[in-house]
């Protein structure tokens, strides 16, 4: 599977080069007068105007190469940057000393090359999407409303140097040398030496140069040495375009990310409601209402959490593997969906309908899951204070891709099937933290084995067990039955009889833990308790259950799951109390991992109103693979 700790890292980096090097025209200010360089550089207007000219889009031809230091994770990076333009062609180029990618622009074709990996996607012809690289109003695409960039960015883009200037003297404080060569304002310091300047902070380093004479650029499909790979130009500049867009949004995010208007809506077959600062969403009906309310009621989230994933993560995947992130979910969705259910595809397909994209997308996006990675933990009888089993589940998984944007708890009750709570995000019907009404609980955790992809989806899986499942041997049957994908590791639970299960799982054989099993991956079993994790995290969370046996309480059981168990990366943290039918739910926001952020108790009881109608396996029946259903 992917590694986290690398794709944390590279992504930062990635994120903040494309940013930087993206926002460097606004074609839609066209002043014939200030389309040329000042011809002298005596005040720190003539300096500043240059460059301005350059990050406006007033100037038509130039090169700007710069080199930029910045800590990421603690660690110095240094990322290299050159961009040219000539009229409306552009080329752009970024190294980092692991990474690096060359886009090319040209009136008839679009070209985004790998050099590490010497390859290179190639798109032709007209652009007919509203998200593509042409200058003409390009910054006004990178950069919406939801940022904090995209908040001041018109105003920035729309000024000469003088008013800049003038803004930042009476706005920030900025302070002119009296040799009019450098300024400063709230610990940054712009530095000129004549056609080349710098900008330093605490956190970046910046130094540059530019000039205005002739701009060579190469032939857009001419790639000596690269594997070319053909590529929709559309799906390659849409692609780029909402991904650096959503960047934005995820680096620099607005109020309206932050502190998002908490107002409940109603649909037909569904209801949102906030509770304490997080979305509840309760769905009910067939599988196509319930895609369709999911839909009305979170569209604009979904499509976030769409271009966070596929565009944004996509475009950082792509970098770090020389592969089209998109082609490698679409042809894992190919292998997956023969054995999806039909009712998943149903409600995928009407959850697509109503949030007006092709339900390619979804199904994309609902691929993801498969490259999660976490802990988790079931403690009762002994272990606990009252004998009352507790389940606890850590997502951690790339809070820098903005998905906490999206966070969402769903109740859902589909007709005929048990109804069940699902901790996950807006736009994706899978499951990878739920329980259900019969009070089975359900965490996973991801392996290795990326590619292996001929079975029911991981979070399918689990949806189907939610849904169809009473007893925890039911749940076990169903794994054992079904034909599972790549290697997961999970923790199942049971309320009624205060029992659970460790679980690992690959496509050619599924083993199960039971409580108190020894075992060389986790150490010495613990009575009454399934504790899973990984190195540091797994020793430091034996720790705390050894040192809290017998007392663990739904408070004590969240602290369980605090940092450093928990990592920062953590997206969401859930206490399941299955005999109560209660999750407690942490989610992350955009500075702190969900170890650090309250929990919210959400009571399934409550949300489901009186009794509903309840479809329970019994205990005798064996339920049938997913296949089959």
């Amino acid at each position: 599977m992917f590694h986290l700790d690398r794709i944390n890292r590279s992504f930062r980096w990635i994120v903040y080069s494309l940013a930087l090097s993206c926002i460097f025209v606004n074609a839609n200010i066209q002043a014939a007068d200030e389309g040329k360089p000042a011809a002298s550089a005596e005040t720190m207007v003539d300096r500043l105007t240059p460059v301005v000219q350059i990050l406006t889009g007033r100037a038509e031809r130039f090169q700007l190469t710069a080199k930029v230091n910045v800590a990421i994770d603690g660690k110095p990076q240094q990322i290299k940057v050159e961009i040219r333009r000539d009229q409306g062609d552009f080329d752009l180029t970024v190294e980092h000393q692991d990474y690096g990618v060359a886009l090319r622009r040209r009136a008839n074709t679009t070209a985004f090359a790998i050099p590490k990996h010497k390859v290179v996607f190639i798109g032709s012809g007209e652009v007919e999407t509203a998200d593509q690289l042409e200058l003409k109003g390009l910054s006004r695409r990178l950069l919406s409303p939801r940022s904090e960039v995209g908040t001041y960015a018109p105003i920035i883009l729309s000024a000469d140097a003088k008013g800049l200037l003038g803004m930042g003297q009476t706005l920030a404080g900025l302070s002119v040398s009296e040799d009019q060569t450098s300024a400063s304002a709230g610990g940054v310091i712009l530095k000129f030496d004549g056609d080349a300047f710098s900008i330093s902070s605490n956190d970046v380093q910046i130094e540059a140069s530019y000039n205005f004479g002739e701009v060579s650029l190469a032939a857009g499909d001419q790639w000596p040495g690269f594997e070319v790979k053909s590529l929709d130009r559309n799906e390659l500049e849409t692609t780029l375009v909402r991904g650096v867009r959503r960047a934005f949004e995820i680096l620099a995010p607005g109020d309206v990310l932050k502190k998002p208007k908490q107002q409940n809506r109603q649909t037909e077959n569904g209801e949102l409601r906030w509770i304490e600062g997080q979305r509840v969403v309760t769905l009910r009906g067939t599988p196509e209402q319930v895609g369709k309310a999911h839909g009305e009621l979170l569209k604009d989230e979904a499509n976030t959490c769409i271009d966070s994933v596929l565009y944004t993560f996509g475009t950082a995947n792509t970098i770090m593997s020389g592969k089209w992130f998109r082609t490698e979910l679409d042809s894992a969705f190919a292998q997956l969906e023969k054995h999806m259910p039909k009712r998943f595809r149903d409600e995928n397909k009407a959850l697509a309908l109503a949030l007006g994209r092709p339900v390619e997308v979804v199904d994309a996006l609902n691929v993801f899951p498969e490259m999660f990675h976490c802990s988790g933990f079931a403690l009762f009888g002994a272990a606990t204070v009252d004998g009352k089993l507790y389940h606890g589940r850590v997502l951690d998984y790339m809070t820098t891709i903005g998905l906490q944007d999206a966070a969402t708890n769903f109740i859902v009750s589909v007709d005929g099937k048990i109804p069940f709570a699902n901790v996950g995000y807006a736009g994706f019907t899978g499951s990878v933290s739920g329980m259900n009404d019969a009070q089975i609980s359900l965490g996973e955790m991801g392996g290795r084995g990326e590619g292996k992809w001929d079975g029911v989806p991981m979070a399918t899986l689990m949806r189907i067990a939610l849904e169809d499942c009473s007893t925890l041997e039911q749940v076990k049957t169903l794994w054992k039955e079904s034909p599972r994908t790549c290697e997961y590791y999970y923790v199942f639970a049971d309320g009624k009889t205060n029992d659970a299960v460790g679980v690992a799982a690959v496509p050619e054989q599924v083993e199960f833990i039971v409580p108190g099993q020894a075992d060389p991956r986790l150490g010495e079993g613990i009575k009454d308790a399934i504790v899973m994790s990984a190195g540091d995290r797994l020793a430091k969370l034996r720790e705390r259950v050894i040192e809290k046996y017998g007392k663990v309480d739904a408070e004590s059981a969240m602290w369980l799951m605090s940092r450093p168990v928990a990592m920062k990366s953590n997206l969401h943290n859930v206490l399941f109390v299955p005999a109560d039918r209660v999750l407690y739910v942490a989610n992350a926001d955009h500075k702190r991992p969900a170890a650090e952020r309250p929990y919210v108790k959400i009571d399934m009881r409550q949300l489901l109103g009186e009794a509903p109608s309840l479809k329970l396996v019994s205990e005798k029946d064996s339920p049938q693979p997913a296949t089959q259903r």
